[in-house]
């Protein structure tokens, strides 16, 4: 409770994905809530990706644990909200570029979940690794503006929907260890389009790191923590998607643009720095019949 990450009465949504971390977060949420009385109302958020033999395996775990800890369970699929399942952009796109739509989708995904449950907080199961990995990919991207936020622990404050990590200073092994000997019902499948993902080469060089250093891990999150930008380094500033409504920094959300390339048959329109141009955004926008709340408008491929 150092962070004060939670308050009594709050309705927290946790993103649920049947994997350990995410397991031992309902887990020990769960446990914490009904033992020490918090007073927090708890919800299992999921995201079906539409990924035949991972995925729909993975919710039935989710499925159990709605049972097992008594959570409600609110379910966002791709297919509803962007008309596509990962399968069908998988066919088109292939395996090199599949994880920045999965990652863009899914993160819009949880919001738009949170925002339909009327929750304070979404909770995740990112572990110590995890921000490690995401500390040292930001770097090697020269991506500032996410890395001068990536350790926080409670993120999007200034969104529509704050976000918290628990498990931030806890290892992999640690979440990994609870989970086996608690006996807990989780999925441990890797997703079967993500052996190329890049974040997976800084997984790697992390594990190795840790066998050499074991503390190298919360070093990295230390480093991170202690980075401070120059005053002079001009950042992004913060708006609003002109089509869904989606908190961006430029005219249209990553999604929206995602979207449009696939839509227009032109699926790697929105891969590294491309954008959509301004005069296909003046046309389309005459289309839009404004920007409605992220709970209440569908993104991008429901309104072309």
């Amino acid at each position: 409770m150092q962070n004060q990450l939670f308050k009594p009465g709050e309705r927290i949504a946790i993103g649920a994905s049947g994997g350990k971390d995410s397991t031992v977060l309902a887990c020990v949420l769960s446990e914490l809530n009904r033992r020490h009385n918090y007073g927090l109302d708890l919800f299992l958020l999921s995201v079906d990706e539409g990924i035949t033999g991972y995925r729909d395996d993975s919710l039935e775990t989710v499925k159990r644990n709605e049972v097992q800890y008594g959570l409600p369970l609110k379910i966002v699929s791709y297919k509803d909200l962007y008309g596509w399942t990962m399968d069908e952009i998988v066919k088109i796109i292939g395996l090199k570029n599949n994880c920045t739509f999965c990652g863009v989708f899914r993160r819009q995904a949880l919001d738009r979940g949170a925002a339909l449950l009327k929750v304070d907080k979404l909770a995740t199961g990112h572990n110590a690794d995890d921000i490690a990995e995401t500390v040292l990919l930001n770097i090697l991207r020269g991506d500032i503006a996410r890395l001068s936020r990536c350790t926080a622990i409670t993120t999007g404050e200034d969104g529509p929907i704050p976000r918290c990590k628990p498990f931030k200073y806890t290892y992999e092994k640690e979440i990994v260890m609870y989970a086996y000997f608690k006996r807990l019902d989780y999925f441990s499948t890797e997703c079967i389009y993500s052996p190329n993902a890049y974040r997976g080469f800084a997984r790697e060089f992390i594990k190795d790191l840790e066998r050499i250093r074991p503390r190298a891990i919360l070093d990295i999150i230390k480093s991170g923590e202690s980075f401070r930008i120059s005053t002079s380094t001009k950042m992004p500033e913060q708006g609003m998607c002109e089509r869904c409504g989606y908190i961006s920094s430029q005219k249209w959300c990553k999604a929206c643009v995602l979207l449009e390339g696939l839509n227009r048959g032109l699926p790697k329109l929105g891969i590294g720095r491309t954008r959509v141009s301004d005069k296909d955004q003046k046309k389309d926008l005459k289309q839009s019949s404004g920007v409605k709340s992220i709970a209440s408008k569908q993104c991008g491929s429901l309104d072309f």
